[in-house]
């Protein structure tokens, strides 16, 4: 089958494609090698999306993946691993071959690392990215959330919640959150932040036992959570379109990529701010740029 649209992740971004693309009767496929929702299901709470006061990073996105099965979208489970450009594009994933006349990249981002000596050995054992997946793993111990952005401090504090003591480990001397999240954090008496601190060296043989700080500080964790930004997920398309300096994907003011008939949207595009709504935002401007085009091409 060729579809109309191929859209590459299931995040918010993705899935608010696959509506606006659907709701137009274009036969669509999202495609997604991870897990449904992206980065935002793992969010224990998001309180800045309108029309919510509260609501679960998870039942957000089960909501968007709900009304997008009810429209009739087709997901394949299957990581996107290059991307051909043509009159037909073809989507190369490990499983199969999917061709579309329009391709949505929605790729998002994957977590960033401290990049430090024997990471990648404490990595699901005792190093996480992820408080909803595995805090409650860390009940009643002490831990350490890395970073001092809002993703963070939104962890800290649910871990504050679970856990004997957390520190906020932040390399600068503030914290770069919310206001409204500094105030709740400063609530939370189980809490100690620590400034201008780099983590040199994780501690445990088998599995973690502790950090190290600027070469001299010991602080002894049972895990440790990464809050420090992510990076574009973008290798399947790293030769095929233009990116900027730091591997953002570079669109237009219709979301639209360096070659023809293939969009992008979410936190995979060059922009300056990455935000829930702003990914919705990408999402219903790609999609409908798509629909544009496949008008264009008589599709």
């Amino acid at each position: 089958m060729i579809y109309d649209i191929i859209i590459v992740g299931c995040g918010p971004a993705g899935m608010t494609a696959a509506i606006y693309a659907l709701r137009a009767n274009k036969k669509v496929l999202i495609l997604e090698g991870e897990a449904i929702g992206g980065k935002i299901a793992s969010s224990p709470l998001v309180e800045n999306y309108p029309g919510f006061k509260q609501i679960s990073g998870n039942e957000l996105v089960d909501n968007l993946y709900e009304q997008v099965e009810e429209l009739g979208g087709v997901i394949e489970f299957d990581k996107a691993i290059e991307i051909k450009n043509g009159e037909i594009k073809k989507v190369i994933g490990e499983i199969n071959v999917y061709e579309g006349y329009s391709v949505i990249l929605a790729l998002g981002s994957k977590y960033r690392t401290l990049k430090i000596e024997n990471e990648e050995d404490y990595i699901g054992n005792g190093v996480s990215f992820c408080v909803v997946c595995d805090g409650a793993f860390y009940r009643g111990e002490d831990v350490a959330v890395i970073g001092g952005g809002n993703s963070a401090i939104i962890n800290a504090i649910s871990l504050a919640d679970m856990c004997n003591k957390v520190y906020v480990i932040q390399n600068l001397d503030y914290l770069t959150c919310e206001e409204a999240l500094k105030k709740e954090l400063k609530n939370k008496n189980n809490v100690e932040i620590i400034y201008n601190a780099k983590v040199t060296k994780y501690l445990g043989d088998e599995t973690l036992e502790g950090l190290v700080i600027n070469d001299e500080r010991q602080i002894d964790v049972k895990g440790i959570f990464l809050s420090i930004g992510q990076d574009p997920d973008i290798d399947c398309v790293k030769e095929l379109i233009n990116l900027d300096e730091r591997n953002y994907v570079l669109v237009n003011e219709h979301c639209a990529t360096s070659e023809d008939g293939i969009f992008a949207a979410g936190d995979c595009i060059h922009k300056n701010i990455r935000q829930l709504t702003t990914a919705m935002n990408d999402g219903t401007i790609a999609a409908l740029s798509a629909i544009d085009y496949l008008k264009k091409i008589n599709k």
